[in-house]
């Protein structure tokens, strides 16, 4: 069963490919590349987690530095999705373009969620009423 980290980096993970796919079919490379780097990034987070590397590296706060890279690539894919959409010339960048758009949704989605669930030491809500 899949939890909602999972599951939103999985939506991530599917809108940067497609977004990929798409600047690919257009043959516009600044945006292929900046796409094809969000994704990469993603998918070693995700395997990261599934992997439970994350276990192993105890000295970074990786809940941290999951919304940290959420926030940056919903800024980053927003710049180069808005340039793309309204610079477009040819169909598959403008798809491209609000794919990007879409996946800048989810990262801030993401972003949102994961900062409100970090307790920053603070006891969790199961072992505040003492379950």
């Amino acid at each position: 069963m899949m939890n909602t980290t999972q599951l939103q980096a999985h939506l991530r993970e599917v809108t940067f490919f497609v977004a990929l796919v798409c600047f690919s079919v257009a043959s516009r490379p600044p945006y292929v590349a900046a796409t094809c780097m969000e994704l990469c990034i993603t998918l070693a987070l995700f395997l990261l987690y599934l992997l439970k590397l994350n276990k192993l590296l105890t000295f970074f706060f990786w809940p941290l530095i999951d919304v940290f890279n959420s926030l940056f690539a919903a800024v980053f894919i927003c710049i180069i999705s808005l340039v793309a959409v309204f610079t477009y010339t040819i169909k598959g960048t403008l798809v491209g373009g609000l794919m990007g758009l879409v996946a800048s949704a989810l990262c801030s989605l993401d972003g949102y969620y994961l900062f409100k669930t970090i307790t920053f030491n603070m006891p969790t809500t199961a072992e505040r009423s003492g379950a």
